[in-house]
């Protein structure tokens, strides 16, 4: 906690010098426990514009959530991580609730309706989106192999980061590296 504490003063010290862009070495030092395995591209990569449809079946698209940083989760229903992980993203939603910050969450591949909302029930999430890429091409185009996946995508679309597998969302490492990307867009 104090090594994360540290890297916190870091960061910040270190934004306000450079108020650009926060420092891939910078974000990195902010990972412990499970944000270890968030793994930061060296440039930001393209994200593809396709649909996916929400809990009232209308289509939306990532590009119409531009100007937030998004926190991108791909899961599924039966997904055993993805029901530990989901209260984590949750928590994370709530505590960004007022910053640029929101937290995506996309079915991916067969996961009905009825399905999703009874999970959502079950785990006592409610404000999460219900998306679904039921034919899984968002997920194809984005390399989402294996669930659950969770992309960080800054404010112009594109994605700056990587997470393979669950991870504790709410975590004081996650919402540093979190705070430390909106303080420096």
């Amino acid at each position: 906690m104090k090594h994360l504490l540290a890297a916190v003063v870091y960061t910040g010290l270190a934004l306000m010098a450079n108020p650009g862009a926060a420092d891939i070495a910078d974000l990195e030092a902010l990972r412990d426990g499970d944000m270890k395995k968030l793994v930061f591209h060296a440039q930001p990569q393209p994200v593809p514009d396709i649909a996916v449809i929400d809990a009232d079946g209308a289509e939306r698209r990532l590009s119409e959530m531009q100007g937030d940083w998004l926190v991108v989760n791909f899961w599924a229903t039966w997904c055993a991580p993805c029901r530990k992980e989901m209260p984590t993203l949750s928590n994370l939603q709530t505590h960004f609730s007022e910053q640029p910050v929101e937290v995506v969450t996309i079915a991916t591949g067969r996961n009905a309706p009825a399905a999703i909302r009874r999970f959502f029930d079950e785990i006592d999430v409610a404000n999460l989106p219900e998306l679904r890429d039921p034919k899984q091409e968002l997920a194809r185009k984005m390399g989402i192999l294996g669930l659950p996946i969770t992309v960080i995508i800054d404010p112009q679309g594109q994605e700056v980061a990587r997470l393979r597998g669950d991870a504790h969302w709410d975590s004081d490492s996650a919402i540093a590296i979190l705070d430390a990307l909106v303080a420096g867009s």
